[in-house]
């Protein structure tokens, strides 16, 4: 199954000197399980934006190994660049990824800001959801008089850093850490002066004008500058939450706000890497803005960036910008089974091992069934002969397909669930008892999941038996026997386990659920054949 994942996005008080930047890069790269996704440098800034990724462990290591390069290569009391600074690594904040909570970020930024400090005698301070005063919690609190500031702030006892010595270290200066959601940096180009772009930030920002007069969207700090290489101007903004403020949402904002000042808006840039939720998020507000009808994830994704005009200033391809893709593992590590193909699938079904076996092959016949219900959709939709069934395929297919999906990874969770088991089973001593319990349950609650994730499909099954394409009618047959197949096989794993398990409670309202499953999957698959039979068309 998938791994944890942080993104580490450390910035680097060196954008000139690629020697420099380079050795950065390669102690990051040099460090065992971590992968280096982005490096941007920025000349007038004098500044470097590194993205990495990897595990709690590696991540802080990573971190440590590139900020070590610094103190031996940055010298911070010769260093100037229009951008706040006060450090050699200036800032490092630490973003949960995958399978990962704040809190462990957190823990990281924290080990990281402790072990920072004692080994290279620096001060460390932490911010966001690693501060818990709120005096020094945001960036710019704490950076507030940059590196020249420092000396005289670290006397004052409330700047005490977090970790390391109270101490100026004029070669490198201080480093903030910290944990926060990912942060997506989102311009919008307007073709207008700077003031003019200026204009309609204050209006989107959350800080507003004033405190007085706050802006329209929460977490969204912005301004409006001028970009020669692109010869317009454009919104800077820096997304800090986008589930909340997403980048669909604030691209519209300002465009409203530019109609009104007779301004055209020419697209949009996203600077550095993407959530794919945040895209598909855009998406899925455009596909019910249009009454449009899409599935595919990469035919949704293409829509955001044809929407959001993600290739204005330059191209933008998700397979460099979008960090899901970027960190995604081998299917054939996280999904060894589902990656095989077919014919290998089925030898090792049919080798000399207990696993896979019944309930990885019933999760296999279900999402086939579930598949071939889909496919007779799609041989209906969009045809003109059948027009006037669009809306109703628009209903009937997504149910299908979701659930196609969602089966997949049951092939590989139920062979995990019996290993979990074996390895339960060897357990000594006090503890073995309730890990036997754990297992048990766990390899139950899988091929549950198998069934209740296809019976969901029944209803969209009938609904495709009265109306699909009746030339697609031995595949829908198929496709219900298969689901009706899959269950009954789920079901027989379920009873199986229950065998053992002591928890009479659990073992009573499981059975009776899986049984009415089983149940309603004869009734759906006798009923999906019988209105075949009778079909006319």
């Amino acid at each position: 199954m998938s791994k944890k994942l942080i993104e580490c996005v450390p910035n680097f008080s060196e954008g000139r000197d690629q020697t420099i930047i380079d050795a950065i890069s390669k102690s990051i790269r040099d460090t065992p399980g971590c992968t280096l996704l982005d490096v941007d440098p920025g000349k007038s800034t004098n500044r470097t934006v590194y993205t990495f990724v990897g595990c709690p462990t590696s991540i802080v290591e990573g971190a440590l190994n590139a900020a070590k390069t610094a103190y031996q290569l940055i010298d911070m009391s010769k260093h100037t660049g229009e951008h706040p600074r006060m450090g050699a690594l200036d800032v490092c904040p630490f973003v949960p990824i995958r399978d990962v909570t704040m809190e462990e970020c957190v823990n990281c930024s924290k080990e990281f800001g402790k072990r920072l400090g004692e080994e290279l005698k620096v001060p460390v301070f932490l911010y966001e959801e690693a501060s818990t005063q709120a005096y020094r919690k945001q960036l710019k609190q704490i950076r507030q008089g940059e590196y020249e500031g420092l000396e005289k702030k670290l006397q004052d006892p409330q700047w005490a850093p977090d970790f390391g010595p109270a101490s100026f270290v004029s070669r490198y200066g201080g480093t903030v850490t910290g944990a926060r959601s990912f942060l997506i940096a989102y311009n919008v180009n307007i073709l207008g002066t700077k003031e003019q772009a200026h204009r309609i930030a204050l209006n989107v920002r959350e800080a507003g004008r004033s405190d007085n007069e706050p802006g329209r969207l929460k977490f969204l700090k912005g301004i409006g500058w001028y970009v020669d290489e692109y010869n317009m101007a454009q919104v800077s903004m820096n997304l800090d939450n986008y589930l909340v403020t997403p980048p669909h949402i604030v691209f519209e904002e300002c465009s409203k706000d530019a109609r009104e000042l007779n301004l055209a808006v020419a697209g949009s840039e996203i600077v550095g890497l993407v959530p794919l939720e945040a895209l598909l998020m855009a998406a899925d507000y455009y596909i019910q803005k249009e009454n449009l009808f899409i599935l595919d994830e990469a035919l949704k994704v293409r829509l955001a960036i044809e929407r959001l005009g993600l290739n204005s200033c330059s191209p933008f391809n998700p397979k460099k910008r979008i960090i899901d893709y970027m960190v995604q593992e081998d299917l054939a590590v996280s999904q060894p089974l589902a990656a095989l193909s077919v014919k290998n699938f089925i030898e090792v079904l049919g080798s000399r091992t207990p696993a896979p076996g019944g309930g990885s092959a019933a999760a296999v016949v279900a999402a086939m069934g579930a598949a071939l219900g889909a496919m007779t959709g799609w041989m209906t939709y969009g045809k003109k002969k059948f027009e006037a069934l669009d809306s109703q395929m628009r209903a009937i297919i997504p149910p299908l397909d979701k659930a196609m999906k969602d089966l997949i990874p049951f092939i590989d969770a139920d062979t995990k669930a019996f290993n979990d088991y074996i390895k339960a089973m060897g357990v000594k001593g006090a503890e073995r008892e309730a890990a036997i319990d754990k297992a048990l349950k766990q390899a139950i609650n899988v091929p549950l999941s198998t069934m209740k994730i296809s019976n969901t499909c029944w209803e969209s099954m009938v609904e495709m038996a009265k109306v699909g394409n009746i030339a697609s009618k031995s595949d829908l047959e198929v496709g219900a026997k298969s689901l009706e197949t899959g269950i009954w096989g789920a079901h027989r794993n379920v009873c199986i386990n229950l065998q053992d398990l002591k928890d009479v409670q659990f073992k009573e309202k499981t059975l009776k659920e899986a049984n009415e499953i089983l149940e309603n999957a004869r009734i759906n698959l006798e009923k999906v054949l019988n209105i075949l039979d009778n079909r006319k068309d």
